[in-house]
């Protein structure tokens, strides 16, 4: 592990700010929420703060809501330019024999990534899920021990994956923590929520086999700020939902499992979510990718380098508490060994509420950073004469 150094204070120190990180312990002793659902929480995003939960951690069979993770190896691979939008599949045998929730695709049949995530993201597609995930890793059996190898890289102490569809299996199993953290992860992507906020749209359109997409999500169409994310349904998981919603600068994530019906399912997340957006509020610090600080690196090929934040932060609290000062600090890293892509954690923001830590933010660089070049040094040193 790298040695830390604490660099600098930064920015926001003795900031006037209202209220402290709040518990699901203090929220639950409050309100009683979503009493015919056998687990749920609810998560505000940004800093991952637990405002209600009910039997969080406890194992159950999460359905198509396994497609978070789906989705979530999906985005990543685009990140990393793995695959491409415009990538066109192949759908095999095994893809095309899929049950249960799908867009009847016919082996053989070529569609592009673009439109298998669409029908991953709002028509819970087992046949899409398994294509993309022979497209990213060359089987579904391949893919699926990515999935679990994601789930132990984010810490899910109550996840394990068997398929990439959520399909009844043994032993395929997850808790509405644990989604609540594959969800926080997803949304990272921001582009994802242009597809799981899309309520209706066409496959294959013109043509004969055109088909009608429609959102197994409804609140993306009747929630006010709802723009994902999941629904899943068994009968041994019941009727559950991942839902995201933002309003003003708070995006907070719901999650129910194990309610008796859709209608019940949706009016426990819209209490979930009418219960954080009337009874809490952020205060913006940082957008994803603002510069927070900058470092020298004289054996790197850029002199400067920006230091910036990998997704939006926030601090929140409870609407009418009373003003508290926070502080942020940065801690980077001593030795650079390079080279560093975008993305690599170089560092952290430390968030204060007078001496407590009420969160640590992953930094990483701007841009790539590769190690100088004899040229590069050379030049830099001449540029320095001339200064003199």
């Amino acid at each position: 592990m790298r040695k830390i150094r604490n660099i600098m204070i930064i920015g926001l120190l003795g900031v006037l700010f209202f209220g402290h990180t709040v518990s699901a312990e203090e929220s639950n002793q409050e309100v009683n929420l979503i009493e015919d659902a056998t687990s749920g929480i609810l998560m505000e995003q940004d800093t991952g703060t637990i405002l209600y939960d009910k039997n969080a951690h406890e194992q159950l069979p999460p359905a198509s809501m396994t497609k978070i993770m789906t989705l979530l190896l999906i985005m990543e691979s685009l990140e990393k330019g793995d695959i491409a939008k415009d990538d066109v599949v192949i759908v095999s045998d095994k893809a095309a024999s899929m049950g249960g929730s799908q867009i009847f695709l016919e082996a053989g049949e070529e569609m592009t990534v673009n439109d298998l995530l669409k029908g991953v993201a709002v028509a819970s597609g087992n046949d899409a899920s398994v294509a993309l995930a022979e497209k990213i890793a060359g089987s579904e059996e391949a893919f699926v021990n990515k999935m679990n190898e994601k789930a132990k890289e984010l810490n899910l102490k109550n996840t394990l994956f068997q398929n990439t569809t959520g399909l009844p299996e043994e032993n395929h199993y997850s808790s509405a923590y644990d989604m609540a953290i594959m969800a926080n992860e997803l949304l990272k992507h921001e582009s994802i929520t242009e597809y799981t906020s899309i309520y209706e749209d066409y496959l294959r359109q013109g043509q004969d086999n055109e088909f009608w997409l429609v959102n197994t999500n409804k609140l993306v169409r009747f929630y006010k700020g709802a723009d994902g994310l999941k629904t899943g349904y068994t009968s041994e998981a019941k009727y559950c939902l991942t839902a995201t919603a933002k309003r003003d600068n708070m995006r907070v994530v719901a999650v129910v499992m194990g309610a008796k019906s859709p209608k019940e399912r949706n009016s426990m997340v819209t209490e979930l979510l009418d219960y954080a957006f009337h009874s809490y509020e952020t205060n913006p610090l940082f957008s994803k990718g603002d510069k927070v600080t900058e470092v020298d690196l004289l054996k790197a090929d850029q002199s400067k380098v920006d230091i910036v934040t990998d997704h939006s932060v926030s601090t929140i609290h409870k609407k009418g508490d009373e003003k508290k000062n926070i502080s942020t600090e940065v801690k980077l890293q001593e030795s650079w060994t390079f080279p560093i892509q975008k993305g690599d954690e170089v560092g952290k923001l430390i968030i204060k509420d007078g001496d407590t830590i009420i969160s640590e933010v992953p930094l990483t660089v701007s841009k790539n950073i590769e190690k100088a070049s004899f040229s590069d040094l050379m030049k830099r040193s001449l540029q320095e004469l001339v200064k003199h």
